[in-house]
């Protein structure tokens, strides 16, 4: 019985090995994928104060425009 003893032991703690292994690897690709949400979100930000400044400079523009139609 000492043998199926140590036998069951080392695949039970193979088995705790790879549910682990399993684990940090689903942690990494979930960390991963909010890693690249996050670069997302930042690149929509970026590219909306981008627009922002666009307008208020076009904005800028028109208003000038305007007022050298009334000199």
């Amino acid at each position: 019985m000492g043998t199926l003893d140590n036998i069951k032991d080392a695949a039970e703690a193979t088995g705790k090995k790879i549910a682990r292994t399993a684990e940090d690897i689903a942690d990494t690709v979930s960390d991963k994928a909010d890693e690249v949400k996050a670069d997302a979100a930042v690149k929509k930000s970026e590219a909306e104060v981008k627009k922002a400044e666009s307008d208020r400079d076009a904005t800028a523009k028109k208003n000038e425009y305007k007022e050298s139609l009334r000199d």
